[in-house]
């Protein structure tokens, strides 16, 4: 009976998971139904065979997750697997509101850094700074928990958690009660001059449209006569989220982005579908190189019918579009379905995940492959991934140096040891002096910051093959020069993208003195892009030139 038991629940597992593969692969494999079958066939046949013969005790379930997000793994990073845990953890909230601390997190080693504590939520109440490192949680060391430590600071509103915490080198203690944290999709607005309107767009969740609308609306009634749109990095988000707020510019029936896949009910077009707001008011559009997704959907489709000049750097390049299909067992897979395209035809994506160099990246398409496209009124526009601005600017680029900086906490350290080195600044905007900036380089050195550029790793993993194969010592010598010369040219480096690395400086800290708002009102007056924007908007002849009106 035990065995009859026993092939009933295989048979359903083996039934059930067959089931889910072919929901998975879709219809368009219809003619490759037997390779599919027979590859299926093969796995489940080793995988039976592995679990009953191997030598120790497996965990099928863990073999089975591994399996699964190895091989998603080698299509695209947005196609992803997620198992009971991760669907109960992981799934996204896009109405703007969640409970918990109210601060930008991530993990580091043993430890939760806070990024950003948001003003007046949760963490900013407790006294968290940016930079203090999180270690204890209720009773859970950080150091023994390999799970995703963020969960811990999630639950009822109201709830209270003790958390132990490093500023400094020295632990602290405070208590986090739990609150709902409503992230804006639009967190600043204001006229910066007498005409001229500013709104940031930092997300495309459910409130999106409705809070720009909002945010025009008022602008417009105080007088605003031009507007700048904000969307340097903005991630993206809700698809639908992206095309109204496009509508409040353009016509209802206006295509503003298709979607084509292989798979033909992915393949759709978007019109806007409501009456806009404002046809005829000028209008920019400030990107960079993290505007991805809905951002670009925004910039390109309002590039391509010449409704706004669009300044700054090309965006990301993210033009994969993603659907969560359920499964069985409450799993839960994401797919890549379709591409986006901007009303002229581009297509947004950059980087080329089904053709990879020899070191397994994706390929980025060579600009001298770069299609022309036209818009509406005729202006030439190219693809190649993202969005290029019309107006492309060197201060929205970050030199490679910056990045490694930015990527490695050098300048988030830094700010981290100029705020509790001078706590009492307040409203005062911070400057970086040329002395400051020595003191950063100083910095860098007694952190010993690894910049880890591709040279930095490559000279790193030849000393230790040559350790391994003993020949470490004759090359010692070799080895220590071209470290040392590395970090001279790094050095260097640092020197001569320094009015670069100050800016990005000053803007981290102002972020820990004013927050973040304190940040968006200091670029009303100082910002190079919004400064351009502003130009162009209140000079008719270049804004028409440029969008040929």
């Amino acid at each position: 009976m035990k065995d009859n038991l026993f092939k009933r629940i295989k048979k359903r597992y083996v039934l059930t998971f067959l089931t889910a593969c072919f929901l998975f692969v879709g219809v368009s494999f219809k003619d490759d139904f037997f390779e599919i079958a027979k590859q299926i066939e093969i796995f489940t046949t080793l995988f039976k065979t592995v679990n009953q013969n191997y030598v120790d005790e497996t965990n099928p379930a863990e073999l089975m997750d591994k399996a699964i997000k190895s091989m998603l793994a080698d299509l695209d990073p947005y196609t992803n697997y997620f198992n009971e845990q991760d669907v109960v953890k992981f799934k996204i909230n896009n109405t703007g509101e969640y409970t918990g601390i109210g601060a930008m997190i991530t993990r580091k080693e043993d430890k939760l850094i806070i990024k950003e504590p948001y003003k007046g939520f949760p963490a900013d109440k407790a006294g968290l700074k940016a930079g203090d490192a999180i270690i204890q949680i209720g009773d859970i060391v950080l150091a023994d928990f390999n799970d995703d430590a963020s969960q811990l600071l999630k639950g009822a509103k109201n709830t209270k958690i003790d958390i132990k915490y490093i500023r400094q080198g020295k632990t602290l203690t405070t208590q986090l009660i739990l609150d709902e944290v409503e992230v804006k999709a639009v967190p600043y607005f204001a006229k910066i001059d007498d005409k001229t309107g500013y709104i940031v767009l930092s997300a495309f969740n459910a409130k999106t449209t409705r809070e720009t609308k909002d945010a025009l609306e008022k602008l417009k009634a105080d007088g605003a006569q031009r507007i700048i749109l904000d969307l340097r990095g903005n991630p993206g988000g809700l698809l639908n989220e992206a095309v109204n707020v496009c509508n409040l510019f353009v016509p209802k029936g206006e295509v503003i982005v298709t979607t084509k896949s292989k798979n033909e009910k992915y393949n759709n077009i978007y019109k806007t579908l409501h009456e806009p707001v404002d046809l005829e008011i000028p209008l920019a559009i400030i990107v960079d190189g993290k505007s991805a997704s809905a951002s670009e959907i925004v910039s390109g489709a309002l590039q391509d019918l010449d409704r706004a000049v669009i300044i700054g750097s090309r965006s990301f390049g993210k033009g994969l579009v993603q659907r969560p299909i359920d499964m069985v067992y409450g799993t839960q897979v994401k797919v890549t379905i379709s591409r986006y395209y901007t009303p002229a035809g581009r297509c947004i994506q950059a980087l080329d995940y089904w053709h990879k160099d020899k070191d397994g990246k994706a390929v980025r398409t060579d600009a001298s492959k770069y299609n022309a496209f036209k818009t509406k009124k005729g202006r030439t526009v190219y693809d190649g991934g993202g969005i290029q601005p019309d107006i492309e600017m060197e201060e929205s680029k970050k030199s490679p140096i910056t990045e490694a900086l930015i990527k490695n906490d050098g300048i988030f350290n830094y700010a981290t040891y100029y705020y509790f080195k001078n706590p009492n600044l307040g409203d005062k905007i911070p400057t970086i002096s040329d002395a400051d900036y020595t003191d950063f380089k100083a910095f860098l050195k007694r952190e010993k910051f690894s910049f880890d550029t591709e040279t930095e790793e490559a000279l790193k993993n030849t000393l230790e093959k040559a350790k391994k194969e003993k020949l470490d010592e004759t090359i010692t010598n070799e080895y220590n020069q071209l470290l040392a010369a590395l970090k001279r040219s790094e050095e260097s480096l640092l020197d001569k993208h320094q009015k670069e690395i100050k800016k990005l400086i000053q803007d981290e800290l102002i972020k820990r003195y004013q927050y973040k708002e304190g940040l968006y009102l200091f670029y009303t007056k100082n910002n190079a892009e919004i400064i351009k924007a502003t130009t162009v908007l209140a000079t008719p002849t270049e804004y028409n030139k440029i969008l040929k009106l």
